[in-house]
C-alpha cells in the first residue's frame, strides 16, 4: 500500500510539474533572439515598420529583435514560414492588407489566411501615396487623370507586389478612370520606387513609409493620397476623392504569430506593443509619414480581419484583378 501511495504521489508531483511547466516558461520569455519576418525588401513601409517596432521591442524584452527580409510570391513565402513555425513567441510576422488580399486572389494557398495565424495587434492604418516621376507631365491629380485617359502608348503602374494596396489601388483606378494601365509587380516598395524614379514605368499607389521620404527628397511628385481625406501630415496633397468619388484605399500593417500561440505570450507581446505605440516619439514618426497608429486589442484585430477578407473579395470581383 506505501508503495502504491509513493508512486500515486510522484504521479501527482509529475503531473503538478507539468502544468507548471507552461507558466514558467512564459515567465522567462523571451529567452533568445526573436525573428521578425517582413513580406518585403528592405526600404518600404512594411519594412520600416518591422524595423522601428522591433528596435523598440528588443530594447524592453532584453533580446535581439531579427528582422528577416522575406520579399517574394506577394508575401506568400514569408506568411508560410509563419504560419509551420513553432508557436512559442520565436517566430513573428509583420503582415499587412495584402495578406488578407491574397485570400481573394489566390484559392491555392499553402496556409489559411485567418485560422493559420495569431493575431497580435493591429500597428498602423495609412493611405497610399500616388506618385509619379518628376520628369512625368502631371503636376497635379486632375492633370494627372487626364494625362492617363490620354496617354499614347503602353501605360504601366507598379507596386510592391500581387495583391498588395498599391496593385488593388491601381486596379480601382483603371476601373473608376476608365484607363486599361497595365501592372508591373516588383518585391517590394523599395525596389519598386527606384524603377519609379528611372522612368521605367509611369505611376506607382506606394505604402506612406517609404513614399512620403521620396516625395520630401523631391526624388518622385506625390499627387494624391487613397485616404477618403487630406492627411494632416500632407495638407496640400489632395484625396483621390476629390477627383474620383469614393476612391478609397486604407491599409492596415500588423504583428503576428503563428496558429496557437500561448496567450500569455500574446498577452506579453501586445501589452509592450501597446506601450510602443503610445510612446510620443513613435507616433510622431508614424504620423509624420501620413500613418495613424492603432494597437487594438488581439480580438478587435480579428474582427478587423474578418470584415477585410470580405472587402478585398468584394474588390478583386469588381475590378477584375488576378493573378498575373
Amino acid at each position: 500500500m506505501k508503495h502504491v501511495n509513493r508512486v500515486a504521489a510522484f504521479a501527482m508531483l509529475a503531473w503538478a510539474a507539468a502544468l507548471a511547466e507552461p507558466a514558467v516558461a512564459a515567465d522567462i520569455y523571451p529567452s533568445r533572439p526573436i525573428r521578425l519576418i517582413t513580406p518585403a525588401a528592405p526600404g518600404g513601409t512594411t519594412d520600416f515598420l518591422a524595423r522601428l517596432v522591433g528596435t523598440k521591442l528588443g530594447e524592453v524584452l532584453k533580446q535581439q529583435v531579427v528582422v528577416d527580409n522575406r520579399a517574394s510570391a506577394s508575401g506568400v513565402v514569408a506568411a508560410d514560414i509563419t504560419a509551420h513555425s513553432p508557436p512559442d513567441g520565436y517566430t513573428l510576422i509583420v503582415l499587412y492588407h495584402q495578406h488578407t488580399v491574397n485570400a481573394a486572389l489566390n484559392p491555392k494557398l499553402p496556409y489559411k489566411v485567418l485560422d493559420d495565424f495569431t493575431p497580435i495587434t493591429q500597428l498602423t492604418a495609412a493611405g497610399l501615396l500616388l506618385l509619379v516621376n518628376q520628369a512625368s507631365p502631371p503636376k497635379t491629380l486632375k492633370e494627372f487623370v487626364e494625362w492617363t485617359r490620354n496617354y499614347k502608348g503602353p501605360l504601366n503602374f507598379g507596386s510592391a507586389g500581387i495583391g498588395s494596396g498599391g496593385h488593388l489601388a491601381g486596379e480601382l483606378y483603371n476601373l473608376m478612370a476608365g484607363v486599361k494601365a497595365q501592372h508591373i509587380p516588383y518585391k517590394g516598395t523599395g525596389p519598386a520606387l527606384i524603377d519609379l524614379i528611372g522612368g521605367q514605368y509611369q505611376y506607382n499607389f506606394a505604402g506612406m513609409a517609404g513614399a512620403v521620404p521620396m516625395m520630401r527628397s523631391g526624388k518622385l511628385r506625390g499627387l494624391a493620397v487613397t485616404a477618403p481625406k487630406r492627411l494632416a501630415a500632407l495638407p496640400d496633397v489632395p484625396a483621390m476623392a476629390e477627383a474620383l468619388p469614393g476612391f478609397e484605399i486604407v491599409g492596415w500593417y500588423g504583428v503576428f504569430g503563428p496558429a496557437k500561440l500561448p496567450k500569455t505570450i500574446v498577452t506579453r507581446l501586445h501589452d509592450e506593443i501597446i506601450k510602443i505605440l503610445q510612446r510620443p516619439d513613435v507616433r510622431e514618426i508614424i504620423a509624420g509619414d501620413g500613418a495613424e497608429p492603432v494597437g487594438n486589442t488581439p480580438e478587435e484585430f480579428r474582427k478587423f480581419l474578418d470584415a477585410d477578407v470580405a472587402k478585398w473579395a468584394k474588390l478583386v470581383k469588381e475590378s477584375g484583378a488576378k493573378l498575373e
